[in-house]
């Protein structure tokens, strides 16, 4: 019996931009007068990996990248830019989650985050009004697929593994859920909640 849903965000419940669905970075360089191959040699790549489990800043790493590639580019202004181009919900799944809850299950998410952009999802976003609580890897120190991750989410939830649900769009989380005891389903655009639940 499946007590509870753990959902992703990115690519699940979160889509890109909210008018085309596209990358939040598609048109930065026109927008900000950035690339995203800067940003990733400057940023990405040598501090996300920290960041995204707690062990430094957002701000404090991104404001001295933008010095060097984007001087006349605000910290604040590109954060705010990010997350409004990263806020799609999809919102054919939100209403089968609701669905789900009325239902007596619980309903959680499960999310490679840092802080800044966990706290945004919830609050300004609204996600926080369509789950019983949010397990974000800045906040637990660590990130799917770790199996550190999916027993930490298990222990606060209180539920026992195996009746956690998954649902993700990265095929190498979905087998470390698995691995951890937890039943999991790789989400596609098109996928029934409630299909895949009765397949289960």
């Amino acid at each position: 019996m499946i007590g509870a849903l753990m959902v992703d965000v990115d690519g699940v419940l979160v889509c890109g931009r909210p008018s085309d669905g596209r990358p939040w970075a598609s048109s930065i360089e026109a927008d900000l007068g950035v690339t995203v191959a800067e940003l990733q040699r400057e940023f990405f790549l040598p501090y996300w990996s920290e960041i995204v489990v707690g062990r430094q800043g957002l701000a404090e790493r991104l404001q001295p990248a933008l010095a060097r590639i984007a001087p006349h580019l605000a910290c604040d202004d590109f954060i705010a830019y990010w997350f409004e181009n990263d806020a799609r919900l999809n919102v054919e799944l939100l209403d089968e989650l609701r669905l789900q809850r009325d239902a007596g299950k619980k309903v959680y998410l499960a999310t490679n985050q840092e802080h800044l952009r966990a706290a945004h999802l919830v609050e300004r976003l609204g996600l926080g009004r369509h789950c019983d609580g949010v397990y974000y890897s800045a906040a637990m120190g660590c990130r799917k697929p770790e199996r550190a991750f999916f027993e930490r989410a298990a222990a606060l939830s209180g539920f026992p593994p195996e009746q956690l649900l998954l649902i993700d769009d990265t095929s190498e989380n979905v087998a470390a859920a698995r691995a951890s005891g937890w039943k999991a389903m790789e989400w596609r655009d098109g996928t029934s909640l409630a299909a895949a639940l009765s397949g289960l």
